[in-house]
């Protein structure tokens, strides 16, 4: 099964468990996740709301010291930067890794921090977590803004570096903001649909046509407060929102963005060796192949791959 995760927290999670990345008892392990070829996972840095400046780039460099020193030591996994290594290492037989950030905050209010970024392959920055960041504020903010100066900077720059904007965790206020002045696609890289779950870290169909309008991808979350109101939640749940993405139009934008290790799962989902099952599920619910191929890996390659 061909497989590409647009969101994980599990690289976080292995520095606070000081466990290893490639087989541990998390809900991702690259021992497991090497089940699916090809297999592209995206691997974020989590920053929390208080870890601020010095503190968040030092927490930001240990995870990417962590990861390299991971992969080094496992030649099935490479960590790549462009498309073009993304498309060598999959027809290699290996599994590509890409390296993002889950909050702004790790920037400090420095535009050239994303310079250094950039030189460590980071491919996606969450412009903030559920709070303010000197990007602006997150979805979790109760009277929230958009964009500030600097953040209006930190987008411009982030599309000349070829770091994605996601807009998982951003404010209504941000999330247009952010739409009015960016030229290249956006993504909301783990965040369901509001209209279903009326969470504020979910996405209205307004917010969803707009990143379908912009070229970019929406990918599904498995986490049950994202997925149903009561927090009870199954694979008929993700299913729902799929349906629900797809009558928009979504054949193309619809991805997975499981947040492995930043949430607890919806029932019948433990961790990426359910992936297999949830994707026979998709194809029992009547979607056609082309489309569960394209929601599983496809239309996130190709993004990735056309950077």
């Amino acid at each position: 099964m061909e497989y590409f995760d647009l969101h994980c927290d599990t690289l976080y999670e292995t520095i606070l468990q000081d466990c290893s990345l490639y087989d541990n008892n998390l809900q991702l392990s690259i021992r497991r996740g090497l089940r699916y070829e090809p297999w592209v996972q995206c691997f974020a840095i989590w920053i929390p709301d208080q870890c601020r400046e010095r503190k968040a780039l030092a927490l930001f460099n240990r995870a990417v010291h962590k990861l390299r020193a991971e992969l080094a030591a496992c030649a099935q996994v490479r960590q790549c930067i462009s498309g073009e290594e993304i498309k060598e290492t999959i027809a290699q037989g290996k599994a590509a890794a890409l390296l993002t950030v889950e909050g702004g905050g790790v920037l400090g209010g420095d535009l050239s921090t994303l310079d250094h970024l950039a030189q460590c392959g980071v491919k996606m920055l969450t412009l903030t977590w559920n709070g303010s960041c000197e990007i602006g504020d997150g979805a979790m903010v109760e009277h929230p803004h958009g964009l500030t100066e600097f953040g209006k900077q930190a987008i411009h720059k982030m599309e000349e570096l070829g770091i994605v904007a996601d807009v998982s965790h951003a404010s209504d206020p941000l999330f247009y903001d952010v739409a009015e002045i960016a030229k290249k696609p956006l993504v909301a890289s783990h965040s369901n649909s509001r209209k279903l779950c009326p969470h504020p870290r979910n996405l209205t169909d307004d917010q969803f046509a707009v990143i379908q309008k912009s070229g970019g991808l929406v990918g599904l979350n498995f986490y049950p407060s994202f997925l149903e109101e009561s927090g009870e939640a199954g694979v008929a749940s993700v299913l729902r929102h799929a349906d629900h993405f797809l009558s928009l139009g979504g054949e193309r934008v619809l991805s997975i963005g499981s947040d492995f290790d930043g949430a607890d799962m919806a029932q019948g989902i433990e961790g990426i060796q359910s992936m297999e099952r949830l994707y026979e599920s998709f194809l029992h619910h009547g979607y056609k192949e082309s489309v569960v191929k394209g929601i599983f890996f496809e239309n996130a390659y190709k993004f990735f791959t056309t950077l």
